[in-house]
């Protein structure tokens, strides 16, 4: 009784929910810049600025998480935890940029078919993502719930290894008999984007690991 009525009194950070929603509104929106990039076109170099843009933001926002966690006496979960679901996420725009970066290297201007599907359903794993966040404040009531979208975030990025793949086999049978380097630059992309598949697929697994320990 004592320890609960001494609690009450302790500086709590209520921020930490309104701090994974901003930082998940950014990892949604660095999906949709990485999409417009997939797209291709002369619109590519500034949809990969925007991308990075994005990351710089989002590097913030893990910042901010980073500092309150060390500040704040009583947090809502686990502190580790509060560390690994951030740094975890901040890992998928991290690989967003990372993708980015490589297509303004190679200057790559035109993208394969299963290379834009992959790029549909990273902005699928993202709202997932977002979907998730807010219910954690009740992990409980709303168990069924962060079971589901996490196994869909787990079943999108099965999909997206398998159009890695595919799209590596179809790009294989273009260019074996012309041009290597226009395979070893889409092999590339296609590296950078199953990766941040299992960025998001490692953002669900936080979640499950929280949600465990929780219940």
């Amino acid at each position: 009784m004592l320890m609960r009525w001494f609690r009450a009194f302790l500086p709590r950070e209520e921020r930490f929910f309104e701090l994974f929603a901003k930082h998940s509104v950014v990892c949604v929106q660095g999906a949709l810049a990485l999409q417009g990039v997939l797209r291709g076109g002369e619109e590519t170099p500034v949809f990969c600025q925007r991308v990075n843009q994005l990351e710089h933001e989002a590097d913030n926002v893990t910042r901010e998480v980073l500092t309150a966690v060390r500040r704040t006496f009583i947090t809502p979960f686990d502190r580790g935890d509060i560390k690994n679901l951030i740094t975890s996420m901040d890992d998928a725009i991290d690989q967003m940029q990372q993708t980015a970066k490589a297509v303004i290297l190679f200057e790559v201007r035109t993208f394969e078919p299963p290379m834009r599907e992959m790029g549909t359903l990273l902005v699928e794993c993202a709202n997932l993502v977002g979907q998730a966040l807010p219910l954690m404040q009740s992990i409980g009531q709303n168990l069924a719930m962060l079971t589901a979208l996490t196994e869909e975030i787990g079943k999108l990025e099965g999909r997206i290894d398998d159009l890695h793949d595919i799209g590596l086999k179809e790009l294989f049978l273009k260019h074996r008999d012309a041009n290597t380097m226009d395979f070893i630059v889409g092999s590339e992309i296609y590296k950078h984007l199953e990766k941040v598949s299992d960025r998001f697929d490692d953002v669900a697994n936080e979640i499950n690991s929280i949600v465990i320990e929780q219940v």
